[in-house]
């Protein structure tokens, strides 16, 4: 609670307000605490050997140009078993250098994010449309993203998430297959490998412009209560 309340500060929100009645925000405990538990089913433990085989594949990946500047290749984290999936845009810097995506500040706020409603960083699952960091950070090329797509294709396949949450244009644009605005991406929901989807801003875009964060946080409400009731089936 500690954490929503400094996040909704940080957006301009002085009053929390839950709408929805006691029993539904236990369900949700309940879907958090089991979103972020290790996973035990043998299904969960096949997915990760089989996703620890995709990484390993993808280490050695040299189908683009991406692979003449990376320090290491983000393949993705998380919890295999996740009931949510946040899809972002390409490794940074910090990202490039530890191998682990959404780590520097843009990765700090989106932990802030996913605390703020409900759930912990471990038990969602975290990726990117390319896994190796573009030079200076520019958009990844077409082609870049088509030799990566595979990867991310069958990190989704195997997670199965009940929910994906795609983070920025890039991100959007190319799973959604369109080249619409962000803007006009918002507030609806898609399907990307039939799975429910919601765009909303990259969390370096809230570091950029705090105009985006109450945006942001109306998005993630709506992320929050769909993933509440999908999980209490």
């Amino acid at each position: 609670m500690n954490e929503l309340l400094e996040y909704l500060q940080e957006i301009g929100f002085e009053d929390l307000y839950l709408p929805r009645a006691a029993s539904d925000l236990a369900t949700e405990d309940k879907a958090a605490e089991r979103v972020a538990s290790p996973p035990r089913s043998e299904g969960a433990v096949e997915r990760q050997a089989r996703l620890v085989g995709l990484e390993e594949e993808a280490r050695d990946c040299q189908l683009c140009n991406l692979c003449q500047g990376r320090q290491k290749v983000v393949f993705g984290s998380g919890d295999p078993d996740a009931d949510l999936m946040f899809i972002g845009e390409g490794p940074g810097a910090e990202e490039d250098r530890q191998g682990l995506p959404f780590v520097g500040r843009a990765g700090e706020l989106l932990t802030k994010i996913i605390e703020a409603i409900g759930l912990q960083r471990e038990g969602v699952y975290i990726a990117n449309i390319v896994k190796c960091r573009p030079p200076g950070n520019r958009d990844p090329k077409p082609d870049e993203v088509a030799q990566c797509r595979s990867y991310l294709e069958q990190q989704i396949d195997l997670i199965e998430p009940k929910i994906i949450v795609l983070l920025g244009r890039v991100a959007a644009q190319t799973m959604l297959g369109n080249d619409l605005t962000l803007g006009r991406m918002r507030d609806q929901w898609h399907r990307v490998r039939e799975i429910e989807t919601r765009v909303t801003y990259h969390p370096a875009a809230l570091l950029r412009n705090a105009s985006f964060k109450r945006p942001t946080w109306e998005d993630m409400q709506v992320v929050r209560d769909r993933l509440a009731e999908v999980s209490a089936r």
